[in-house]
């Protein structure tokens, strides 16, 4: 399939809002748009996003901010009040009856299943809560008439394919949107449901793959985040010239962490004070970070790198440029970012979690403080998700005349 191109991909002067996250974490970024929604000058007017794209967490967000685009001040404190009374067991099952079930069928799996070929397992957790959830609080509706009354040009919810491994982005919008077929990347025309957004945000091994139709048949898919290598393109296809982009990881921490494993050479391993072999809760969760973190900071400094090259160019060039099939333009990003460490929080409720849930935990070992990042995409409890609202209603305070600028102009 070839791609699809908006009639004036290069002068569309659309706004974009991309959300990219994990688990737990999305509380930040509904903490940013509450204060956005703040805005004497914005909020009881629509939603200022032409263009809405998530993935993972990312997509509850997206979509929320979508629905309920009618006034940007409303929806967003409905998405902040959703956040702060959020609740593990509104997202999965908790119960020691779940959990020994669970636990049962992996020990049959690891018996007998390689007898039968097949196996029983599909995740760590049973998130069906979640999927109550969503379609209780997310009026889905809400984007087809965002739609027909000219206030949103598309909502692109992005999952990954099981059997392909391809990043698949879900779109629902105006007729005659952008659509495009890559080599790692399909775009899909469809009406967005609850399923898509909890295909989008079902988190790899934690949570089991959905099942969503792709037109003729259905296939199975997880969180979107995994094959998302460049979570600003679906947003910039759809012919965004201006992003704004939430992501969820605190530069300042992961700044530090990386100095102390650049720490100055010493005569041998000891004097090194090496911190203690990471057990497997610490790997899991820098295999989340991998998924969720590392994308957007690589793609902001691809699209800088591009918006160089594009400015570079004199006239002739520019003339070159339009001619190509892809066209290419300058994007203005504002990227918001957390100031402080979700680990650390974490970390410090982690007695907040139930008893069945810790237990889990604490059998893959506890990992440093600092590391503690399976903790903070798992903690769906009120005092975490308030305390990472607060941290982003704080840092867009401290950044709100920026942001209304880049929203107004």
């Amino acid at each position: 399939m070839e791609d699809r191109q908006l009639a004036n991909p290069t002068g569309t002067g659309r706004r974009a809002l991309a959300l990219t996250a994990g688990g737990a974490r999305g509380a930040y970024q509904a903490g940013v748009l509450q204060r956005v929604g703040e805005i004497s000058a914005l909020r009881d007017r629509p939603v200022p996003f032409e263009i809405i794209t998530g993935a993972s967490a990312g997509a509850i967000n997206g979509a929320a901010v979508a629905a309920y685009s009618e006034s940007l001040g409303a929806g967003t404190r409905r998405l902040a009040d959703l956040w702060s009374g959020l609740t593990v067991q509104q997202v999965y099952r908790t119960g020691p009856g779940a959990v020994w079930a669970n636990a049962r069928r992996l020990a049959a799996d690891f018996t007998i299943g390689r007898l039968t070929g097949s196996t029983h397992t599909q995740a760590l957790l049973d998130a069906t809560p979640l999927r109550a959830l969503l379609e209780r609080e997310l009026p889905m509706a809400g984007v087809a008439r965002a739609i027909a009354a000219g206030r949103l040009h598309a909502l692109a919810i992005t999952a990954a394919g099981y059997h392909s491994g391809k990043s698949y982005t879900f779109i629902q919008g105006v007729r005659g949107h952008a659509l495009w077929r890559k080599s790692r990347r399909i775009a899909l025309a469809a009406t967005l449901e609850a399923a898509h957004v909890c295909a989008s945000s079902a988190i790899p091994l934690v949570f089991a793959p959905v099942a969503l139709s792709t037109g003729s048949t259905v296939a199975w898919f997880g969180d979107g985040a995994m094959r998302l290598t460049n979570p600003l393109s679906p947003a910039i296809r759809l012919g965004a010239d201006r992003l704004l982009a939430i992501g969820i990881r605190c530069h300042r921490t992961a700044d530090d962490l990386t100095d102390r494993e650049l720490a100055t050479a010493a005569p041998d391993l000891d004097s090194l004070g090496l911190p203690r072999r990471p057990p497997l809760a610490q790997i899991c969760g820098v295999f989340l970070n991998a998924l969720f973190l590392d994308h957007l900071d690589a793609d902001i400094d691809h699209l800088l790198r591009m918006n160089a090259l594009v400015e570079a160019y004199t006239e002739p060039g520019a003339a070159r440029l339009a001619e190509l099939r892809e066209p290419m333009r300058v994007i203005e990003p504002l990227v918001m970012s957390p100031s402080q460490d979700f680990a650390e929080i974490a970390h410090g409720l982690l007695h907040r979690l139930p008893r069945t849930v810790r237990w889990m935990l604490d059998a893959l070992g506890r990992p440093d403080p600092r590391s503690a990042d399976l903790t903070s995409y798992l903690l769906f409890d009120p005092e975490y998700t308030r305390a990472l609202i607060d941290i982003g209603y704080r840092d867009a305070s401290e950044r709100i005349d920026e942001i209304e600028t880049f929203l107004r102009s």
